[in-house]
């Protein structure tokens, strides 16, 4: 169950290769959470972190991406939603791409806003969005020009579901692959990363809130997602349908990007526990067989981490609590006190797991299997910080509700 048996989208030989300290996408690089390449892991952790440039830059949980000297966030003001490239060294704008982006917002998720939610996707010298209400763009990322839109309301009765689109497009070659539509008909679809035209659609299930990733098992391409029921897995290449495990969460909120070692996937969900299947070749097709289940943790809208052997995460169990699981057993190696945050986006960067509350909390923790080993807590935002951090090398990018911060550790 090598990582080099994981080939996810981004690393792709037809672009250029990343700088080490880029986050060009949802979890990074490989869409994995782990920041790879720069150096050894830091041997201490300042007692505070220095603020440099803060911006305003609208509402929303998309997350920053950074690429050599600039950083794009993805954010509404007013009525529209913005794509905006800023100086990473300033905070500068650059360019601003807008569109206009009416959407009303789901009473029960009020408190969330009206996005947008799904990260932006850079690849190839494109910047790939997708909008709370199902608005699929294509943008130039060096000049903010648009290259093409996809509303989408002439496909699908619902654009979006119940409370607004939050996958964020995967890359993969010259196909855009995103969960479109909502819940009275949807599609996990690629579309042609120059002109938006459709290329295939899996039409049996509709969205739901988890992003898609690229992964070969069994020595076949695949996109691994959530959909509104099911953990599924579709052909990279034509959409056709592979393996789909059944996962159904209450109001349909499957929100947990699932994780890809080998033919082993890794999934959860709000009050289903932690789970991971083999994706086996089984006559003419593909199966799933149980490896192992864990119903002490859950993942609600965070998605855990792989770090050697070892499963990091936010379960929403005692109204947050942090947790580490062996990945090869599925044993409980510890559990952290309550009541650590409604949520928390984890990403691991020199030698450290980061742990970002939607409280404003940053934890630096250790990444120990034998305990819940926490370094430092910063306070980085004084409004909720639902978008995952951008770690650039001693540098982090963080988007509370309407701005967008860099933080330096020195």
């Amino acid at each position: 169950m090598s990582h080099s048996r994981v080939v996810l989208a981004f690393l792709l030989s037809a672009a250029p290769p990343l700088a080490a300290q880029d986050w060009p996408q949802w979890r990074g690089p490989a869409r994995d959470g782990l920041v790879a390449g720069l150096g050894a892991p830091r041997a201490s952790w300042p007692q505070a972190l220095q603020k440099g440039w803060s911006v305003a830059v609208g509402e929303g949980h998309a997350s920053p991406l950074v690429a050599g000297d600039r950083v794009y966030v993805f954010a509404r003001q007013g009525d529209q939603e913005i794509l905006s490239a800023l100086e990473a060294a300033t905070g500068k704008i650059a360019w601003r791409q807008a569109g206009p982006a009416p959407y009303t917002v789901n009473p029960a998720a009020a408190g969330h806003g009206k996005g947008p939610k799904a990260t932006p996707t850079l690849a190839q010298g494109r910047i790939f969005t997708l909008g709370i209400s199902g608005i699929l763009s294509g943008v130039d990322a060096a000049t903010g020009k648009l290259l093409w839109r996809l509303p989408l309301n002439d496909r699908f009765p619902e654009t979006s579901p119940a409370f607004g689109a939050a996958n964020s497009p995967v890359v993969d070659a010259e196909r855009v692959i995103v969960f479109v539509g909502g819940a009275k008909g949807g599609a996990l679809a690629a579309f042609d990363a120059k002109t938006g035209k459709a290329l295939w659609s899996w039409k049996d299930d509709g969205p739901a809130y988890a992003s898609p990733i690229v992964a070969e098992i069994a020595g076949v391409r695949q996109v691994v997602t959530q959909s509104q029921s099911f953990v599924v897995g579709v052909a990279a290449e034509t959409g056709a349908l592979l393996w789909k495990i059944p996962l159904t969460t209450a109001y349909e909120q499957n929100s947990v990007t699932p994780i890809v070692r080998g033919d082993v996937v890794f999934y959860s969900g709000l009050d289903k526990g932690l789970h991971a299947a083999r994706i086996v070749k089984k006559d003419a097709g593909f199966a799933s067989e149980r490896v192992w289940d864990n119903d002490e943790v859950a993942g609600y809208m965070s998605t855990p981490i792989l770090v050697g052997d070892v499963l990091y995460g936010h379960s929403h169990k005692k109204k947050g609590q942090f947790f580490a699981v062996d990945a090869r057993t599925g044993k409980t190696l510890w559990l952290s006190e309550g009541r650590q945050g409604d949520n928390a986006a984890l990403v691991s960067a020199q030698g450290a797991l980061l742990m970002l509350t939607t409280e404003s909390t940053l934890l630096v923790a250790k990444p120990d299997p034998a305990a819940f080993s926490v370094v430092r807590s910063y306070t980085v935002a004084d409004t909720p910080t639902w978008a995952h951090p951008a770690p650039s090398g001693n540098r982090l990018f963080i988007k509370d509700k309407e701005t967008l911060t860099l933080w330096k550790i020195e």
